[in-house]
């Protein structure tokens, strides 16, 4: 059966509010599981089952001082588990993060998202999204933030998780978890 497992990690909660919109996406689509990773940069065993069953994974960390943040991280380094055996061989994978500043560095994030995935074998599902890069767009668009290789986010500094991310990164997010969804019920490794 197709699924689709994402799995993340969030500081203040902005990032949740994005895991979840890009859960929204894939669960209109198919089957979908969210597991955020704890402040200690933990997964219980069920999550790490529900990944291992998953179709395709979508990793998720706000941007932390140009990379992710060191939960994420942590997880990261205990995925080496099933990538000896290879168990994540050919599934689906994309990326999302989350940042205070228009920029960030958030695609060094992306970047060490999308090197995780290539580490296990995996397929990268990029946002497949033009931007919003014209003097009528704002930050109720999608794509603002011109993210390409996966979904980006902005929230202010003194934004609560109530204010950010803003309508139109959380529709960027649900679209890509849809976009990678929408593959993954076709893929055929």
């Amino acid at each position: 059966m197709t699924s689709i497992a994402i799995v993340y990690f969030s500081g203040y909660g902005h990032t949740t509010k994005q895991a979840q919109a890009v859960h929204a996406g894939a669960a209109a689509v198919t089957e979908a599981s969210i597991h955020q990773i704890d402040a200690n940069g933990d997964l219980p065993p069920e999550a790490w089952e529900a990944i291992g069953k998953a179709t395709a994974i979508i990793y998720g960390s706000p941007t932390y001082m140009g990379g992710p943040a060191w939960q994420f991280k942590k997880f990261a380094d205990a995925s080496s588990k099933p990538w000896f055996t290879q168990a994540w061989k050919n599934k689906l994978a994309a990326g999302f993060t989350n940042s205070a500043s228009v920029n960030g560095d958030k695609y060094a994030t992306i970047q060490y998202l999308w090197t995780l995935s290539q580490q296990h074998a995996q397929v990268w599902v990029g946002t497949g999204l033009m931007p919003a890069n014209t003097k009528a767009h704002g930050p109720a668009d999608v794509n603002w933030t011109a993210g390409f290789g996966g979904a980006l986010a902005i929230s202010p500094s003194d934004a609560s998780p109530d204010e950010a991310p803003r309508a139109g990164d959380l529709e960027t997010a649900r679209l890509l978890g849809q976009r990678v969804a929408q593959f993954a019920l076709n893929w055929k490794p």
